[in-house]
């Protein structure tokens, strides 16, 4: 069966998966300005760092269609408000910034108002057709590190949904099932808001990939027991040296995976790679809405006003990543001296 389409561009038209609404029920809308586009961003409406760059990128290109002017001071100017907007909508996603600083980039390559429209959109479309190819050399090259009979866990939602293409850490999965290898899969459900088992359950089931749900709470019984041969996530911001932000509850699972002697990959793109610091610790966690914690799909199950954390990622220090899968290559340890080369 086809993969579930997070978003599609279709004729100037930004077409969205309305991702909040599933398993239930799949609910396409169209996005018509760039504040609807930051707007579902924020919302996870359109979700996962790949995907959010290539939305964030046709954001500017609604943008700047409805910029009037042929002045191109003054349309920078009204750009760079757009830019700015979609920058807000979510802090941690490296890819949002990529895309943008890209399409900036684009904008300034042209003097005429019009050429700058046409640019920006063919630049956009480009963003998401290399997203794709990642995602292809991404789940392939994965797939090799995937023996046959193999369980591996996965967490959060990497598939399709999150890059508009083949997904990273799920495609690795997938890949290595359509090369035939018998293997499982364990999807944790990622709390608070169930990613896993609302989105990459979903994902596995349409795919006919043989997975096991459980709660994020049971990943170290499982190790222990010996049930997981590997483990592969994704990543939103990858530091210079190797520590990556992903996902909360990702930082746990390398941990765990680290004390039980099972090797814990990271599948990204290399857009999420911030060489600009050198650290995990220099990335800005999103802090999302106490609701989220309290609440699971509108039913409340903690009492109200209490004091609530909702951190959105956690970073994994690099010593516990077995290596980084990335669309030009397979990264190992020294992961500053693999990762500067690439980037």
């Amino acid at each position: 069966m086809p993969d579930l389409v997070p978003l599609e561009w279709r004729n100037g038209r930004l077409i969205i998966l309305n991702q909040t609404r599933l398993p239930q029920k799949e609910i396409y809308i169209e996005l018509h300005n760039y504040q609807e586009v930051a707007s579902a961003i924020k919302t996870l409406a359109v979700r996962g760092a790949p995907a959010i760059g290539v939305a964030a990128a046709y954001g500017v290109v609604k943008g700047a269609r409805a910029i009037d002017t042929a002045d191109v001071t003054e349309f920078n100017s009204k750009l760079q408000v757009v830019i700015d907007a979609l920058a807000a909508s979510r802090p941690t996603a490296r890819n949002l910034f990529w895309a943008l600083e890209r399409m900036k980039r684009a904008a300034q390559s042209e003097t005429d108002v019009d050429q700058i429209k046409k640019t920006l959109e063919r630049e956009a479309v480009r963003i998401h057709q290399e997203q794709m190819e990642s995602d292809l050399a991404i789940s392939r090259l994965g797939a090799t590190l995937i023996n046959e009979g193999d369980t591996v866990l996965t967490h959060c939602n990497a598939g399709a949904l999150a890059t508009g293409g083949y997904g990273t850490a799920l495609g690795v999965i997938k890949q290595a099932y359509a090369e035939g290898k018998a293997i499982q899969v364990i999807a944790t459900e990622t709390r608070p808001l169930l990613q896993g088992a609302r989105l990459t359950a979903c994902e596995l089931k349409k795919a006919g990939i043989p997975f096991t749900l459980i709660t994020d709470s049971m990943a170290g019984t499982f190790m222990r027991q010996g049930k997981v041969n590997a483990v592969v996530t994704d990543a939103d911001r990858t530091a210079a040296n190797g520590d990556t932000a992903n996902k909360i509850g990702t930082y746990t699972l390398a941990v765990l995976a680290k004390e039980h002697n099972i090797p814990f990959y990271i599948a990204a793109p290399i857009s999420t790679v911030d060489t600009s610091i050198k650290s995990g610790e220099e990335i800005v966690i999103e802090e999302r809405k106490a609701e989220e914690v309290t609440c699971i799909q509108g039913v409340c199950t903690a009492p109200d006003a209490i004091r609530v954390a909702n951190p959105a990622f956690d970073v994994t220090p690099s010593r516990y990543i077995a290596a980084i899968i990335t669309e030009k290559g397979i990264i190992r340890k020294p992961f500053t001296r693999g990762l500067k080369g690439i980037c």
